[in-house]
């Protein structure tokens, strides 16, 4: 893992604006009740939203951990960030380490943890990183673009049964069984590299009213191969519990996902840590809290987001 103190001192107000908009970003602050003090991980930091707005809720002594495994969104991050000093710490790391980070810095409690599940829109608009059908680029969509397999690998390497179960499992496509003989039929002429290549196979294989559809016909297979290159599930539930285990009392987990897998594991996560803990845990959100009409105007992209929260409670002591 790589560790960097970025900036000098205070929020950096001349600092370009940022290329993201961080999801929900009155709610998160509204839940995580930053203040001065305060210690907080945010184990998304992405293109440092949600950070910088904690940091600026934080002053004068608020401290950020903030945690991402891609190295150009550590790198932005780092640019926004320039000016806060030894307030945030930017680490290139994968949150299934947040235990051995915090220990490794002599954290044992915080004040308050943000994951942010989505995908950036400096990720999706850039070609080059592959996550996106509406461009030509390589089929990639690694966060970490420095190890693990990629989409083209996944695409070119599993077999159609195996391809057909991660689309349907993975992407909730029905129509996963076309799809998966269409990739392997026109890899067998030559390998699919690019974004558009593989788009164009998934648009030939599936029914005319699929393709006129208001979602394109490819998002759910993209969507699939992205969750699999990444593995963003494997390490989702384990992540939760350390963070949960992270939390001093009256500290709290804010958890934005983007589509149903996720969400189920963060709502299933969370009610068993309720229950496991015979009431060391709450569950301050009954439902999942989802973006205003204003933010969906403002964001189309945070359309899917779903915000749960959970707090460590407060004991009362005994007199």
């Amino acid at each position: 893992m790589v560790w960097e103190i970025v900036g000098e001192s205070g929020l950096d107000k001349n600092s370009d604006s940022p290329p993201h908009l961080a999801v929900m970003p009155s709610e998160v602050l509204f839940w995580l009740r930053p203040h001065s003090g305060g210690i907080y991980v945010d184990c998304t930091v992405g293109y440092c939203g949600h950070t910088r707005d904690i940091l600026q809720a934080s002053q004068p002594q608020g401290f950020v951990l903030g945690i991402d495994r891609d190295a150009e969104a550590i790198g932005a991050a780092r640019q926004q960030l320039r000016s806060v000093g030894e307030r945030a710490t930017l680490i290139k790391a994968h949150f299934m380490e947040l235990k051995p980070i915090l220990a490794e810095r002599g954290i044992q409690r915080v004040d308050g943890v943000l994951f942010d599940l989505g995908v950036s829109s400096p990720q999706l608009d850039e070609p080059s990183r592959g996550f996106s059908f509406r461009t030509e680029g390589p089929l990639d969509m690694r966060m970490d673009q420095g190890s693990g397999r990629t989409a083209a690998d996944i695409v070119n390497g599993l077999d159609e049964v195996d391809l057909a179960d991660m689309i349907y499992h993975l992407g909730e496509e029905r129509y996963s069984r076309r799809i998966a003989r269409a990739i392997v039929d026109a890899r067998r002429q030559q390998a699919l590299t690019t974004t558009r290549q593989l788009a164009s196979v998934i648009e030939s294989a599936v029914p005319a009213h699929y393709r006129r559809s208001r979602i394109h016909c490819a998002t759910r297979t993209f969507q699939a191969l992205r969750i699999a290159v990444n593995q963003e599930l494997d390490h989702l539930e384990a992540s939760l519990r350390d963070a949960a285990d992270a939390l001093a009392p009256g500290a709290r987990l804010c958890v934005i996902s983007f589509h149903s897998l996720e969400d189920r594991i963060v709502k299933q996560t969370f009610k068993a840590l309720s229950v496991q803990s015979r009431g060391e845990f709450e569950i301050l959100t009954k439902r999942p809290l989802v973006p205003s009409e204003n933010e969906r105007d403002r964001n189309p992209r945070s359309r899917s987001a779903k915000l749960r929260v959970m707090q460590r409670v407060v004991k009362e002591e005994c007199v």
